[in-house]
């Protein structure tokens, strides 16, 4: 089941928000910032005019979060994350790029902008948020600054941020909530992809290098990681529909790890939701050698090949159907048309009968 907000505010709402400033609520000093309840503001301490951050600057806050009931929920003094790319709450993240520097404001967040109406389980000694709660935050802007250079950080660093906003975006997915984890992973692979502007792995004859071996092991776990994040956003572009994507994703890690099962196991998926389901099939029996004591992927082929049937029963059908020629039909039928004939046609009919299949599929759990 998604939560209630599992869609990200669109562009051009995000630049209204940055363009202008909250309507008053009706309330003395508590600003409406989209005009619709869901999440006020007001300013207890003033910041510095003209200092908002922009979306992907460097941010550090100091947050806590509370029920209605004063529980607190989240607490941290030296919070870094970058603005409007779903490292917080919806409302934490859209308040953010409305705070000068050094301001320190009180937010009321309605569930929709909070943690919808699934809630959110206990998490780092903070108790559990039940679902539809209105959650009240005090959130202080300490320092902001834009992303730095790609290029110019140090492998290390590009790892940590990379599995931080990996890790983002698998929370994201197992709140239901896909559009904002694919978010999250592609902005992973900025970090951990050595495309174009990404890492730069030095040749083979380059200089000697007392820490090549820690280097070439760096980037051995940067490529794990790496692997990790296209197998988890193929597994969210599944669950919304984007069949090419998810096929490309996995694709990716295939061409690094050729027997990677949970890989396998989603590019069948794709290949059945595209009604490609011999392709699917062919996969499946792959996992089957590579992974025997895998019942799921024994059940998975069984229906694999029934769908397959089915889809040229279908397709023999249908080419029937344009030549002009009568379908099979069952004896049954047959009989009850003419008792006494037997006509060309019965000889047609293969006598099978297919099963009906339900679109089932075990859950890989993401990495």
């Amino acid at each position: 089941m998604e939560a209630e907000n599992s869609k990200p505010l669109e562009n051009g709402t995000a630049e209204r928000i940055n363009e202008s400033e909250p309507q008053e609520d009706g309330k003395e000093e508590w600003l409406d910032v989209l005009g619709s309840g869901q999440i006020k503001k007001k300013v207890l301490v003033e910041g510095e005019k003209d200092t908002r951050p922009q979306r992907s600057d460097v941010c550090e806050v100091k947050i806590e979060g509370r029920l209605q009931d004063g529980t607190v929920i989240e607490k941290c003094d030296n919070l870094v994350l970058s603005a409007m790319e779903g490292e917080a709450i919806q409302g934490v993240d859209i308040v953010l790029t409305l705070m000068d520097l050094g301001e320190r404001c009180l937010l009321e967040i309605g569930p929709r902008f909070a943690f919808g109406s699934i809630g959110r389980a206990a998490e780092n000694s903070f108790p559990a948020v039940p679902g539809d709660a209105t959650v009240f935050y005090t959130l202080e802007l300490l320092s902001s600054r834009p992303e730095d250079e790609l290029e110019s950080l140090p492998l290390t660093e590009r790892r940590k941020i990379g599995n931080r906003k990996r890790e983002r975006g698998n929370w994201w997915y197992g709140r239901g909530e896909n559009t904002l984890a694919i978010q999250c992973y592609r902005r992973a692979l900025d970090y951990l992809d050595e495309a174009v502007g990404g890492i730069q792995v030095e040749p083979d004859n380059a200089v000697d290098d007392p820490d090549k071996e820690e280097k070439d092991n760096l980037l051995l776990h940067i490529l794990e990681d790496r692997l990790k994040v296209y197998n988890n956003l193929a597994a969210a572009q599944l669950k919304i529909g984007s069949f090419d994507a998810a096929l490309m994703s996995v694709e990716n890690v295939l061409r690094c790890q050729p027997n990677n099962v949970k890989a396998l196991f989603r590019k069948a998926k794709v290949l059945s939701e595209k009604g490609e389901n011999q392709a699917a099939s062919e996969v499946l029996e792959r996992i089957t050698i590579l992974d025997p004591e895998n019942k799921t992927v024994f059940v998975e082929l069984k229906k694999e090949r029934m769908r397959a049937k089915e889809r040229t029963q279908g397709e023999k059908n249908l080419y029937q159907k344009m030549m002009g020629t009568k379908s099979s039909q069952s004896p049954s039928k047959q009989k009850k048309v003419d008792r006494g004939s037997r006509s060309k046609d019965s000889s047609e009919d293969d006598g099978e009968e297919t099963e009906e299949t339900t679109s089932g599929g075990s859950r890989c759990s993401l990495m």
